[in-house]
């Protein structure tokens, strides 16, 4: 998603702290750049749409973990996000993260999730992209996509994209989405509850 005030969301989540976890992830370190990219409402992207081929494929990974299995801790400088599933593994999938100036860290819950969600930009998303909508009904060409995961009284999400070729880039203002497939996978495991963990990378 897109999001906004990255900052105020930053001060509002320092309070929480960061759980003393270890966790680190494998594969290879995927691109860090910044696309020059804006939201495309109306532009059709199918609930099948899934990353298949490359790094950002989800797949099973070693996870090195205390967390409860179905705590989610995300990394935004690799650009992955890990559903804990114990004993060290974890269901890793690709993500598209903030972009520069847009990035935050913290400790939130999912307080709520909703299919195909409705979008309603925030003032100063308007004010950068001025030719978005006020309001927008949720459906395929949402660029919320097909599910959104609420992360505490934030607000940041996890959610879907009618852009699934981000996925790995820094493109959003503040939000993590994950392509339509994957995000659908991620709704039906993940809990209202659950721990949130959002790092710059891993820590070992």
């Amino acid at each position: 998603m897109k999001a906004f005030v990255p900052f105020l969301a930053a001060l509002a989540l320092g309070a929480f702290g960061l759980a003393g976890a270890h966790a680190q992830g494998g594969g290879r370190t995927p691109p860090r750049e910044t696309m020059d990219i804006g939201d495309e409402p109306g532009r059709v992207s199918t609930e099948e749409v899934t990353i298949t081929e490359g790094p950002f494929a989800r797949q099973t990974v070693f996870f090195r973990s205390s967390e409860a299995p179905g705590t989610i801790v995300i990394h935004t400088s690799e650009r992955f996000l890990y559903l804990v599933t114990g004993k060290n593994r974890a269901l890793r999938y690709g993500i598209g993260v903030g972009r520069e100036g847009f990035t935050w860290s913290g400790l939130v819950k999912i307080t709520r999730k909703a299919e195909w969600p409705d979008w309603t930009p925030p003032p100063e998303m308007i004010q950068r992209q001025p030719y978005l909508p006020r309001f927008m009904a949720g459906g395929p060409g949402n660029p919320m996509g097909a599910r959104a995961l609420y992360l505490g009284s934030t607000i940041y999400r996890i959610h879907g994209t009618n852009q699934p070729e981000t996925i790995g880039h820094a493109v959003s203002s503040g939000c993590f989405r994950l392509a339509n497939g994957d995000v659908i996978d991620l709704f039906d495991k993940a809990q209202v509850g659950a721990k949130v963990i959002i790092r710059h990378g891993p820590t070992v």
